[in-house]
């Protein structure tokens, strides 16, 4: 269980990346029934530390603060990309994988756990820009530039600043379930579950349209995906010959509209399978489907796993 969290901070830490700790691990919000996480600071270099934003940090706790925490978490820093690290935070990192703690790291936090040997042979994400340079210092890493985060349990590693509340949302949702991951992401006004899936790798999310004449297509899509629609129907819609219709949403949306339904779908099935009990026939129906084999396959074919090992995964075994 989730309880005990410990951000382990060095000089240079980035403030922003650090605040998401905070805010997601760090606030009291038992006054809506959530749970309270035993969440510290500590420090891998004195007492006294400076963020890259230049004000100081004064930190209470040292590394022995690691030695309790079932969550390590590891922040950003501008410099960490060409710096080294204490050993002693190295070896407290491999003593805590080795006891069973989770490690997650934010951007740049990642060189962190490259440095401690903890990337071997696993896939990793970090920031794009950052990407090159972590492959090129940890051959042995897989490094995946264009993902918001990767969970390879115990190994947790997001890309920059707003995939690190990501990252942090997905680990208390796989640990305390949706509804709370859904409360902490409604008090910080973000999104509860970013779109993507895999269970180990998460898509960027669509790029921004540069204009929106599609728009209140996709409001008209997102409420009926359990109907079948063709792009002629979705084109008179929008009042648009189907050939433009279907120009204008890929430059608006990056994507087909079949594709965009169908992720949808697949979006739709997920929270299904968090948040119900209802049968695979019944989210199929819900959701577009048809029958639980073609919500099997599409499911398969987009996250890399099967609609009931996805809600083992996120309401234990009993509920599948």
């Amino acid at each position: 269980m989730l309880k005990n969290v410990a951000a382990v901070l060095l000089d240079g830490v980035e403030p922003f990346e650090l605040g998401v700790l905070c805010e997601v691990f760090g606030t009291d919000r038992s006054d809506e029934g959530l749970p309270v996480y035993d969440f510290a600071v500590a420090s891998a270099e004195g007492p006294t530390l400076r963020s890259y934003a230049g004000f100081s940090l004064q930190v209470e706790h040292g590394l022995e603060r690691l030695d309790t925490a079932d969550l390590i978490a590891v922040p950003a820093g501008r410099s960490y990309a060409v710096r080294d690290f204490p050993p002693e935070l190295l070896d407290a990192l491999r003593r805590a994988v080795d006891r069973g703690a989770r490690l997650l790291s934010v951007c740049s936090g990642v060189f962190v756990l490259g440095a401690a040997g903890l990337l071997d042979g696993r896939h990793c994400a970090v920031h794009w820009m950052h990407a090159d340079d972590l492959a090129r210092q940890y051959p042995r890493a897989v490094v995946e530039p264009d993902v918001l985060y990767v969970d390879e349990d115990p190994i947790i590693t997001s890309a920059g600043t707003a995939a690190g509340i990501d990252a942090c949302l997905h680990l208390v949702r796989k640990e305390q379930g949706p509804e709370v991951a859904n409360a902490i992401a409604r008090r910080m006004v973000v999104p509860p579950h970013r779109d993507g899936g895999q269970a180990q790798y998460i898509e960027r999310p669509l790029p921004a349209a540069p204009c929106d004449t599609v728009g209140e297509v996709l409001v008209w899509m997102e409420r009926h995906l359990n109907e079948e629609v063709t792009v002629e129907q979705l084109a008179a819609r929008a009042l648009m010959s189907p050939r433009t219709f279907a120009r204008r949403f890929q430059q608006e949306t990056g994507t087909t509209p079949y594709r965009w339904i169908l992720r949808q779908r697949v979006l739709l099935a997920q929270q299904l399978l968090e948040a119900t009990d209802e049968t695979m026939d019944a989210i199929a129906g819900r959701t577009g489907f048809g029958n639980a084999a073609a919500l099997r396959h599409q499911f398969v074919r987009a996250l890399g796993t099967t609609p009931q090992a996805y809600r083992r995964t996120f309401r234990g075994p009993q509920a599948a």
